[in-house]
């Protein structure tokens, strides 16, 4: 079976098949930010993202240790609406400005 190519970007369910950590009612939706290259244990990989909320908003940044069979992809249902809020961080600078 082949495996799944992990992208920055890509939500991920985490539950008891990815790690104890997440059994019983702690898992959790995860999207990824950074796939760390480095070699661990066989089928294992460490993984930094953001936890998800029901929004499909970021609710908690983490780095997490899970067995790369365990996790499951989910689509987020992201409509024409579910754009970024405007922030100061990416709010465009009115013209005439530096």
């Amino acid at each position: 079976m082949p495996q799944m190519v992990l992208r920055a970007g890509d939500v991920v369910q985490v539950g008891s098949e990815a790690s104890v950590q997440f059994s019983g009612d702690r898992g959790l939706l995860f999207r990824i930010i950074r796939v760390d290259p480095r070699v661990t244990y066989d089928g294992w990989i460490w993984l930094e993202g953001y936890v998800v909320g029901p929004a499909g908003n970021a609710l908690q940044r983490r780095r997490i240790f899970v067995r790369r069979d365990g996790l499951r992809p989910v689509m987020l249902n992201r409509g024409p609406d579910a754009r970024p809020q405007a922030t100061a961080r990416n709010r465009p600078r009115p013209a005439g400005r530096t």
